[in-house]
């Protein structure tokens, strides 16, 4: 049986794609650069472009592979500066507007552990733009893999243990089915899918799963999430 919402210590998030728009982000810098380039893109197109390798880089150094990647799909110029300028504009990227606030909200009853496959640079900026809410952080840097690796679970599992907790005390929230929900339903977790995406079709620049994982807890929006944690505690 599903353990109710007060029941829960920590809260922990995927940063990207749950509480970052990347997708915004990425699209706002591509047509930016299609703009100056004379040409149109798809947003939603160029999102489906978006790949991930087997030699890539961390994320978001391994934009600029990407945007080589793409640009002469979209007709863009194959520059890598404008790689780098992809890159950099995760240092710009914004948060969904109930963000914030919820993060704000949630704060008040819960410890809020950020797990992010971002990279400790981009992360602060990210952190910042959210009112550094966090209680704990893990990226990719401090981890050295990335989800839905197992080993990125467990080092946060590590981490509660040092605080005399466990998973079973921990809300896992996250976008991503492919990198998050799957892989926490796995380990035992008790998760929360955001759907971002609920009024879009397919999983725009996110890895399509190769099942689909029904959560434990599903809202559209980190506000539903804020909300229903607030009404379960009155």
């Amino acid at each position: 049986m599903t353990k109710s919402l007060p029941e829960f210590k920590y809260m922990s998030f995927d940063v990207v794609g749950t509480l970052i728009d990347f997708e915004g982000g990425l699209t706002s810098c591509l047509n930016e650069i299609a703009s100056e380039a004379g040409v149109t893109i798809d947003a939603e197109e160029a999102l489906s472009l978006y790949r991930y390798a087997d030699d890539a880089d961390l994320f978001p150094d391994d934009l600029v592979r990407v945007y080589l990647a793409i640009a002469p799909k979209l007709r863009l110029p194959a520059d890598r500066a404008l790689g780098e300028r992809l890159r950099d504009s995760a240092k710009k990227w914004k948060a969904f507007p109930d963000s914030a606030e919820a993060m704000a909200r949630l704060a008040r009853d819960y410890r809020l552990i950020a797990m992010t496959n971002a990279r400790r640079w981009a992360f602060e900026h990210f952190s910042a733009e959210l009112g550094n809410p966090f209680h704990a952080t893990f990226t990719a840097d401090d981890t050295g893999t990335e989800k839905p690796d197992p080993a990125f679970f467990h080092q946060v599992f590590n981490f509660l243990s040092g605080e005399g907790a466990s998973k079973d005390d921990i809300l896992h929230v996250a976008q991503s089915q492919y990198h998050d929900i799957g892989v926490s339903r796995d380990l035992g977790m008790t998760n929360c899918w955001i759907e971002r995406r609920h009024a879009q079709r397919g999983y725009g620049g996110t890895i399509e799963p190769a099942e689909f994982t029904k959560p434990d807890y599903h809202f559209t929006s980190m506000a539903g999430l804020a909300y229903a944690a607030t009404a379960a505690r009155s």
